[in-house]
């Protein structure tokens, strides 16, 4: 979908039609749209030709089309497709592939870093209430997720480290398993304190991942029904600096932890 959506922005930004896009490629109208809505392939050779055609140089960018083209990784998440929502497939599939990921969390732990009594507990408090099967084939799909192998930046406030979405002993679970994981190289953990004054221009949580290059980068947050994901590379821009405002105002790692 976002290879679809990249080759579109490509064309409109040349100036070309559906019509005139295809007719440079020899195919029909139809063929296009297709592709553009991602429901058809696209081979390399043809995002090489369709590249050039609307005047695209950066060459990094390109082959990163290219790569999303051919790529057929058949992840484990699929295992899970027609059993939960599609958006945490989306979620996993852009973990696997990013390059890096930033955290802003506000009230909870994020699900990468959550035990199995924390995301259930999670699951749980959700309107209408979910079947006993299917929260547990969540819990499982967020256990199957779990373990950060990219570099990882976690902002996290107060907030979400002392309110308890279960009992006592999950709480302290979770708080040890933060502890856990913040001693890998890979995983920095910063700490917003309550008592940080003028924290609300920054506010706000999102889950930042890194794409090959930055024009693919994405940012993930949670709406009402799922999962939001923005990929407008000026709204990129203001995430980043969003995140770096927060991570500025944060507890240094030692003092986090």
């Amino acid at each position: 979908m976002r290879l679809a959506t990249e080759l579109r922005r490509l064309r409109e930004a040349a100036g070309l039609t559906s019509r005139q896009a295809a007719s440079l490629l020899g195919v029909a109208p139809a063929q296009i749209t297709h592709i553009e809505s991602a429901l058809a392939g696209v081979s390399e050779q043809r995002v090489r030709r369709l590249t050039s055609h609307y005047a695209c140089t950066d060459a990094e960018f390109v082959d990163a089309l290219v790569a999303m083209a051919t790529d057929r990784t058949r992840g484990w998440w699929e295992e899970y497709r027609g059993l939960i929502p599609t958006s945490f497939l989306d979620l996993s599939e852009l973990n696997h592939h990013a390059a890096f990921r930033r955290d802003v969390a506000i009230l909870y732990v994020p699900g990468v870093m959550q035990t199995e009594e924390y995301a259930r507990a999670v699951f749980s408090g959700r309107v209408p209430e979910l079947a006993t099967d299917e929260l547990e084939l969540r819990v499982r799909h967020r256990m199957a997720g779990q373990g950060i192998r990219i570099p990882y930046e976690l902002v996290i406030h107060e907030a979400a480290l002392r309110i308890r979405v279960a009992d006592r002993a999950a709480s302290r679970a979770q708080l040890a398993k933060l502890l856990e994981v913040s001693d890998a190289d890979n995983v920095t953990v910063r700490v917003i304190p309550f008592d940080l004054d003028g924290f609300a221009r920054a506010a706000g949580s999102m889950s930042y991942l890194g794409g090959p290059v930055p024009k693919l980068d994405t940012v993930v947050r949670d709406v009402p029904h799922g999962s939001a994901f923005i990929d407008a590379e000026a709204q990129l821009g203001a995430f980043r600096a969003r995140f770096r405002r927060v991570e500025a105002v944060s507890l240094d790692p030692a003092q986090s932890r």
